[in-house]
C-alpha cells in the first residue's frame, strides 16, 4: 500500500445491473489491498451488490429505468450515431440535439434528485477519498465535488460521453456567449447550486478515467487515463456439467444480453430468424434466453440448446464464435477468451463497437435491420471457417490481456488519489 492510512473508495452507479458488474473487479481488488469500499445505488440494485459480497449504501428512489426506456420510441433504448466521433467533429446541432435530447429525457431521469441528494449527504458524512462512478451516474461526480474527493470514472465501453463532451465544449468555445446553450452543464450546474457549489467541468468526467478496452477499439480523449484489464463479471451463478465437456462440434453462443431479456431497450431482432440462420450449420448452438424469450418461439432448431443463464466467462472459453447484441460486458469477454464476434447492435454504442471489432478483423457487423436467416448464416460460416478472424481475436485478446489486471491498478490509484490531496490541502 502507497498510503499512510486505508482509502475510503466509494463506487456509485445507477441501479442497473451490467454496469455495476463492470466495477466490481475493481472495487474487490480495492478492498482485497485493504481499502474500505462501498457501492452506493438505488435500492433496486442493493441484493445485487451484497450478491457480490460487497457492502452496499441505498440512495435514494429507484429510477426505474426500464419505465425511463419505455416512455421512448415504443420501449427502445437511446439510438445513437455515433460513427461521427470516429470520423472528425460532429456537427454543432447534433451535439446540441444529443444533450437537449437525453439530459431531461434520461441522464437526469437515472440521476433523480433523491438519489444525488442521498448520495451527497452520504459522501459528506462518510468522507470517502476516491469516488469511482461509472459513465451515466454523474451523481457520482457531484458527491464528490461536494465532499472534497477525487474521482474518476470507469469506462464499460468506448468514452463515447467524453469524446462528445469534448467536442461540445471546444464548439461552445467558438460561439458568443448568448448563444452558448449548455443543457448537460446547466443541469449539473443547477444540481450543484443545490448543494452551495459552483459547476466545475470536472463533474462531466472526472479527475481522470479508468479504462478497461485495449488501445484497438478505445476512443482517445484528452484526459488522464489509467489502464485497466477488462475481467468479467456475471454475477453469483453455477456452472452447468455439460461446459465442461468439450463440444463435439464447433460451439455459437447466441446472447441479446440483459436488456433485451428483462424488456429495456427491446430488442427488434426476431429470435426465430437468428435460430432459423443457424439451424444447418454443422455446430452445436447455445442460446441464453428467458422464459418470454423461448415463449415466443414457434420451434426450436435441432442443433440448439436454449438454456436460461450460463456466466459467459465459462461459456466462450469452449466457443468457436458468439452471436450477441454488442453489450459491453459481453464483448469485453468474448475478446478476453479470443471468440470472434457476429455483432447484431442496435442501442447506444453497440453499432460504433461493432464497426470499431470488424476493423480489427476479430468479427463481422450484422445490421438489425437487414438481419435475414441467410445474411446470418453467411456471417457465422465467415467467421467460423475463415483463419483470419480467430487470429485477430487472439490478437485482440493479447492487447487487452497486456493490460494491468485490477489489483496490479490499486497503487496507481492510490498514488493518484495521494497526488490529489496534498494539490488540493
Amino acid at each position: 500500500m502507497t498510503v499512510d492510512r486505508p482509502l475510503r473508495v466509494l463506487f456509485a452507479c445507477i441501479a442497473h445491473t451490467t454496469h455495476f458488474q463492470s466495477m466490481v473487479p475493481l472495487a474487490w481488488a480495492l478492498r482485497a489491498a485493504g481499502h474500505e469500499v462501498r457501492v452506493a445505488s438505488q435500492g433496486a440494485l442493493a441484493d445485487t451488490i451484497t450478491g457480490a459480497g460487497l457492502t452496499a449504501v441505498p440512495v435514494g428512489e429507484d429510477h426505474g429505468l426500464e419505465r425511463v426506456l419505455a416512455a421512448k420510441a415504443e420501449g427502445s433504448a437511446p439510438t445513437i450515431d455515433f460513427g461521427a466521433l470516429r470520423s472528425g467533429e460532429p456537427d454543432f446541432d447534433w451535439l446540441l440535439g444529443f444533450y437537449t435530447m437525453l439530459v431531461p429525457t434520461f441522464f437526469a431521469a437515472v440521476n433523480n434528485e433523491s438519489m444525488v441528494d442521498d448520495l451527497v449527504t452520504l459522501a459528506r458524512e462518510w468522507e470517502p477519498d476516491l469516488v469511482v462512478w461509472e459513465p451515466l451516474t454523474w451523481a457520482g461526480g457531484v458527491a464528490a465535488l461536494a465532499s472534497g474527493a477525487a474521482h474518476a470514472r470507469l469506462l464499460w465501453g468506448p468514452d463515447v460521453l467524453g469524446r462528445t463532451r469534448e467536442h461540445f465544449v471546444r464548439a461552445l468555445d467558438r460561439l458568443p456567449p448568448e448563444h452558448r446553450d449548455d443543457p448537460l452543464g446547466e443541469w449539473l450546474g443547477w444540481t450543484l447550486r443545490r448543494h452551495g457549489l459552483d459547476f466545475d467541468e470536472s463533474v462531466t468526467r472526472g479527475d481522470w478515467a479508468i479504462e478497461q478496452d485495449p488501445p484497438s477499439v478505445r476512443i482517445a480523449v484528452g484526459q488522464h487515463t489509467v489502464p485497466m484489464r477488462y475481467v468479467p463479471y456475471n454475477g453469483p451463478a453455477v456452472v452447468p456439467g455439460w461446459v465442461r465437456t468439450p463440444p463435439a462440434r464447433p460451439r455459437v453462443c447466441v446472447s441479446l444480453g440483459v436488456s433485451a431479456r428483462n424488456g429495456m431497450g427491446t430488442s427488434t431482432v426476431s429470435l426465430g430468424d437468428l435460430l432459423d440462420g443457424l439451424s444447418d450449420l454443422d455446430a452445436e448452438v447455445v442460446a441464453t434466453l428467458n422464459a418470454g424469450q423461448r415463449a415466443g418461439l414457434t420451434s426450436v432448431p435441432g442443433n440448439v440448446r436454449l438454456v436460461e443463464f450460463v456466466p459467459l466467462h465459462a461459456l466462450l472459453p469452449s466457443c468457436s464464435a458468439i452471436v450477441h447484441h454488442g453489450g459491453a460486458g459481453t464483448w469485453g469477454t468474448a475478446m478476453r477468451y479470443a471468440v470472434p464476434q457476429v455483432v447484431v447492435p442496435e442501442i447506444w454504442d453497440a453499432p460504433l463497437k461493432a464497426a470499431m471489432l470488424a476493423d480489427t478483423g476479430a468479427g463481422l457487423v450484422q445490421r438489425a435491420g437487414e438481419l435475414t436467416p441467410g445474411s446470418l448464416r453467411a456471417k457465422v460460416s465467415r467467421v467460423l471457417g475463415e483463419p483470419s478472424f480467430a487470429e485477430a481475436a487472439r490478437r485482440l485478446r493479447d492487447e487487452q490481456q497486456a493490460q494491468p489486471a485490477p489489483a496490479a491498478v490499486v497503487g496507481e490509484l492510490e498514488r493518484l488519489t495521494s497526488k490529489y490531496r496534498r494539490e488540493r490541502g
